[in-house]
Order: C-alpha cells, then sequence, then structure tokens
C-alpha cells in the first residue's frame, strides 16, 4: 500500500525585528536599487553571479508582502 503523506499548514513566522512600514519602505527603495545594478552588471557581462537577481527580486516581494501586512493591520487597528 502506499504509504500516507502528511500536511503541514505553513504557518506564518515571527519577526524578530519589528519594523516600521518606513523603515520597510527604505529598505525596498534599496533592494531595487540593488536589483537594477545587478541587472545592468548581467547585461553588461560583468555579474559573476546571475542568481544575485532572482534572490533580490524574491526579496523585494517579501518586503512588498510585509509592508502590506503591516498596512492591513494598522487599517484593523484604527477601525
Amino acid at each position: 500500500m502506499a504509504d500516507k503523506k502528511t500536511t503541514t499548514k505553513k504557518t506564518t513566522k515571527e519577526a524578530v525585528e519589528v519594523k516600521t512600514i518606513e523603515q520597510l519602505g527604505v529598505e525596498l527603495a534599496a533592494k531595487r536599487a540593488d536589483l537594477l545594478v545587478a541587472r545592468r552588471g548581467h547585461a553588461a557581462g560583468e555579474l559573476a553571479n546571475p542568481r544575485v537577481i532572482t534572490s533580490t527580486k524574491k526579496e523585494i516581494a517579501r518586503l512588498l508582502t510585509a509592508i502590506r501586512a503591516a498596512e492591513i493591520a494598522s487599517e484593523k487597528e484604527s477601525k
């Protein structure tokens, strides 16, 4: 018989450091600048590790998610 696979529900991670929306925005701007530099370096053939582009894009997505979650939390608190 086939073994049953147990599925686990993903849980949210607790933040080690709580950042404000402004701090996340500053970090987001820095990551976007890094991505721009990495893309230019890749186009010029100077980028040693092209996986930097992928990881930077994922970090940007995580920051955008964190900013949106913080905005939703502040909207719920104000109601």
